[in-house]
């Protein structure tokens, strides 16, 4: 029982949270700045919990696995959900139906772990719907807004269809190995017609939730109409989750079809990264330009995946940890300035003037998505070139890299914006509520910190 409680012990915290805040809600409820001070101080717990006691251990016949490696994405995620609650504060605590948004995306963020931990495909399953459904409730509590019922309506029919496709993989994939289990799957694939028919579906599945070329149609209006916060969850903690998932499916259940899969890698992170990047390019609205910017960075996270290598993990698991921080950041100002109706590119004028802090903590967030030294976003995407080099194709590696150029232009272009062009319509100074402005110090400090700590990158390389 000690096993098991420890194996679970991430999932479990989760879970005492939805049931506190369940119980709130049945009582006289709680003042919403209260309730979320609550919320904040029981995410901020959770977090090193998630870090101690990992022990590799397998249980419920296989169905829930645990580790060190898996432990530490989990953490990974509930940082960045605890992120979310101090740098989106200002429109939580507006919200009427706070209790019930909480609810939902910790009941998310559940299915994530729980994901993570899966050792099977039935509990796999489960765990991915469990992860999005309350994803496309939340998408829409904008309720004034058309434009989030929209966006709700577009993922939810969107994760139908990549949920058809998964449902049909499975079905497939069972029927021709006669099991549902990872690793009874793993050692019995011979890679004949039916299976790989199976594994073209389940890996197009992954595609939609990754927002992997052409499987990212959804992903622009979902981003734009969602609240913001729920825009920074989808980009960050919802890809970091998949990624993390579809790394471990393709090295281990199907590493057989290795040489198939390999090349369908190749060619997806060149499309997903050339569209994203030439998309970016052209959006104004900063949600849809941050949009096709994580479509963009997805892209190169393939290319660390490509290596098939416990480098690779490393540098993926690694990768997120920095996207976490560079993408909150610059979520968390474009929230600021959301709400003093600055939200395209144009509002952004001149912002080194009437907001300093505000320009400089969204030039270092833009330094480290383009992979600019010292920002901690250039030893990530160094890492990840690495170990797709290691497999010999350096052509593939000299794409990417031609990618990370392209995308040096958009992303400092918001800068030049912020920092060189004149204010037609100043901005005016923002006021940053104390919680937000901790949040985006914490967030900057990570972006610097993680690139300089070596020990950080050592200690994820150390689970492997």
């Amino acid at each position: 029982m000690k096993e098991i409680l420890l194996a679970m012990k991430s999932e479990l915290v989760v879970t005492v949270i939805i049931f506190i805040l369940l119980l709130i809600k049945l009582g006289k409820g709680m003042a919403n700045t209260t309730l979320l001070s609550l919320v904040q101080i029981l995410l901020l717990l959770s977090v090193p919990i998630a870090l101690v006691g990992n022990e590799d251990g397998i249980f419920f016949g296989g169905m829930l696995l645990s580790g060190g490696l898996l432990g530490f994405q989990k953490a990974i995620l509930s940082l960045a959900v605890w992120l979310i609650t101090l740098l989106f504060a200002d429109w939580l605590k507006k919200t009427e139906h706070l209790t019930e948004f909480i609810v939902l995306m910790l009941s998310s963020l559940l299915g994530m772990h729980l994901m993570i931990s899966s050792g099977n495909l039935l509990m796999f399953y489960l765990a991915l719907e469990l992860a999005t459904i309350p994803v496309a409730a939340i998408a829409n509590f904008d309720l004034e807004r058309k434009r989030s019922s929209e966006a709700a309506m577009k993922m939810i029919l969107s994760s139908a269809f990549s949920s058809g496709f998964l449902l049909f993989g499975i079905s497939l994939l069972y029927g021709a190995t006669g099991s549902i289990d990872f690793t009874i799957i793993s050692s019995s694939l011979d890679n004949s017609g039916l299976q790989l028919m199976a594994f073209v579906f389940i890996f197009s599945a992954f595609a939609f939730k990754l927002s992997i070329v052409p499987f990212h149609l959804w992903t622009a209006d979902v981003y734009e109409g969602s609240p913001i916060p729920v825009t920074a969850y989808l980009s960050v903690i919802s890809k970091g989750a998949v990624a993390f998932v579809f790394m471990n499916v393709l090295g281990k259940v199907f590493l057989s079809m290795e040489h198939v899969w390999y090349w369908m890698l190749v060619a997806m992170a060149i499309v997903t990264m050339v569209t994203g990047n030439l998309f970016a390019i052209r959006q104004q609205n900063i949600k849809r330009f941050l949009a096709f910017s994580s479509i963009a960075q997805v892209g190169f996270i393939l290319v660390g995946i490509s290596g098939n290598s416990s480098f690779g993990v490393t540098a993926v698991t690694y990768f997120v940890l920095v996207y976490v921080f560079s993408n909150l950041a610059a979520f968390g100002v474009a929230a600021v300035l959301s709400d003093i109706g600055r939200e395209d590119l144009s509002g952004y004028k001149g912002l080194v003037r009437s907001n300093p802090f505000l320009a400089w903590v969204m030039a270092l967030a833009l330094f480290s998505l383009a992979g600019i030294p010292p920002a901690a976003g250039f030893f990530g995407k160094m890492f990840l070139l690495g170990a797709g080099a290691a497999r010999g194709n350096h052509w593939f590696i000299i794409v990417a890299a031609l990618n990370m150029i392209i995308s040096l232009y958009y992303y400092l272009k918001v800068v030049r914006v912020m920092f060189m062009d004149p204010a037609e319509n100043p901005a005016s100074a923002a006021v940053i509520q104390p919680s937000v402005k901790f949040g985006l110090i914490i967030c900057s400090a990570g972006i610097v910190l993680t690139g300089f700590f070596s020990w950080i990158y050592d200690h994820i390389s150390s689970f492997n």
